[in-house]
């Protein structure tokens, strides 16, 4: 009869269970490894100006060290008046925004009001902190409600901030630099939105997880502004030389030409098909 350790049987006290990494510590000293974490790459920010919230994000999808879709949407719908940027894995970012935007919806029936940005921000967090961070889903939540501009981040294991600018992905470093330098408070519409381009674009040239254009979207009172693409900010270079070769270049050396006996059967066999 197979003998179980009682250090990894005994039950866990307290408001948390860590069973499963006892569990996996102990598989691991027995040579069988973990499964490691996929590297993502995505630039998404925003920022809060004059009369609403700017959404911007980069358009490359990765898959591994491949460049999957160089043009892929990144900022999801959540409500008319509220949309995310989602970076991670994708499918992740897709399947979460979506179903928030659902239960939103159905909040939005039940109590006949206007969904507010604090709604969505609770419940992304409380859904993303039930898996502990294995939802792989980095996102910017912007949206202007009856109390005004709102800009969250929300982390995957659930954790949010509220800031007057954000950034987040593997190209958040850079972007938040450009943010650093040249914010300020009541920002023109244009005059942010270059803003926002820029930040997304320092996030394209500096981190290969990041790529091609740069979407925005400008959500203001009523009214939606989503522009796809606003900026080609990675354009494909033009070939400068030419590669294709006069015939009799490479000389040949020998040729021979054999014919393949091949043996074509021409008779079909099988019951007749039953139309009655």
């Amino acid at each position: 009869m197979a003998t179980v350790n009682s250090a990894y049987a005994e039950p866990s006290l307290g408001g948390f269970s860590f069973e499963n990494c006892k569990r996996n510590a102990y598989l691991e000293t027995k040579g069988i490894k973990m499964p490691t974490a996929r590297k993502t790459g995505t630039t998404i920010a925003g920022i809060i100006f004059k009369d609403g919230v700017i959404l911007g994000a980069d358009t490359r999808a990765t898959e591994d060290t491949i460049v999957a879709d160089k043009n892929c949407s990144k900022i999801h719908f959540i409500a008319p008046n509220i949309y995310c940027c989602g970076a991670g894995t994708a499918a992740d970012t897709e399947m979460t925004t979506q179903m928030i935007s659902s239960n939103l919806e159905l909040h939005r029936l039940s109590t006949g009001r206007e969904g507010r940005v604090c709604t969505a921000n609770r419940m992304l967090k409380q859904f993303l902190f039930r898996y502990q961070g294995y939802i792989s889903a980095a996102l910017v939540l912007g949206g202007v409600d009856c109390t005004g501009p709102h800009l969250y981040t929300v982390h995957p294991h659930g954790s949010t901030d509220k800031l007057p600018y954000v950034s987040m992905g593997s190209g958040s470093l850079a972007a938040m630099a450009t943010f650093e330098d040249r914010f300020k408070p009541n920002m023109e519409l244009e005059e942010a939105k270059q803003l926002v381009r820029d930040a997304i674009a320092a996030g394209i040239f500096n981190d290969l997880g990041s790529g091609s254009n740069v979407d925005l979207c400008v959500i203001t009172k009523g009214k939606v502004d989503y522009i796809r693409p606003h900026d080609i900010a990675n354009l494909k270079g033009v070939r400068q030389g030419s590669y294709k070769y006069k015939r009799g270049t490479t000389a040949v050396l020998t040729k021979s030409v054999r014919s393949l006996p091949i043996d074509i059967q021409t008779t079909v066999t099988g019951e007749a098909m039953d139309t009655s």
